[in-house]
């Protein structure tokens, strides 16, 4: 077994076997385990602030809040018009105006889009490093924080995410869900296991390490645009 497996393992092993010693399980490992296995993901959560039952709008006004924007739209195909919209009421400065860009790549699933029809010119491949626009989708969205959660794999490259200059999200309405603690067991019911990388994405980067001087852009996109479909 690689050494990064063994000692994750290992690392599993110890925090089952404290959870076992807290419930005074004895006897057949297995059984156990499985035991110390529902014990955590029936674990009562900590404190949590009380959430609407319209987390749509709930994610809508926290995603602002993160400065984010927000556009929704019906249904998919309705995706490269607004990404068009939304490059062009972009105004910026003479520095950076060359940001304001029509070219850029996507996730393969929106490769069919008709972002042609948009007076657009999309690639559905991972950036490689000068690319100004990045369209992604996402796994879901929590609505008590505003934030995007993406998930690594074959069909959604990070880096797609997280270099351009401008990254536009793609979130289906369906898929906004209460807080941290749901998004974790959604991946964990739809995916069995946590994925080699997650990345939860509250507004464009930032930085205040400079005499506490906030800055937009300073380890990744210096926008963050969210189409929310349905």
């Amino acid at each position: 077994m690689p050494t990064s497996l063994a000692s994750n393992k290992a690392a599993r092993d110890a925090v089952l076997d404290r959870v076992k010693k807290a419930l005074g399980a004895t006897g057949d490992r297995a059984a156990a385990n499985a035991d110390a296995e529902r014990y955590i993901v029936a674990h009562a959560h900590g404190p949590r602030p009380a959430m609407p039952a319209d987390l749509l709008t709930k994610f809508m006004v926290r995603a602002t809040d993160m400065q984010s924007t927000v556009e929704r739209v019906a249904d998919v195909t309705l995706i490269p018009a607004a990404v068009a919209r939304y490059i062009n009421a972009l105004e910026l400065p003479p520095p950076l105006a060359s940001q304001k860009s029509h070219k850029g790549v996507c996730w393969p699933e929106f490769e069919g889009l008709d972002w042609k029809g948009a007076s657009l010119v999309i690639e559905a491949r991972p950036t490689i490093g000068n690319d100004r626009l990045g369209i992604t989708g996402t796994f879901c969205a929590i609505a008590e924080t505003g934030t995007l959660v993406v998930l690594s794999g074959v069909n959604a490259p990070t880096a797609t995410t997280l270099l351009p200059d401008t990254h536009i999200a793609v979130v289906r309405a369906d898929r906004i869900v209460s807080g941290m603690e749901e998004a974790f067991a959604l991946i964990r019911k739809e995916r069995g296991k946590l994925p080699r990388a997650i990345n939860m994405i509250s507004g464009p980067s930032r930085t205040g390490d400079v005499e506490q001087t906030i800055v937009l852009g300073a380890h990744g996109p210096f926008r963050v645009h969210i189409v929310v479909v349905g």
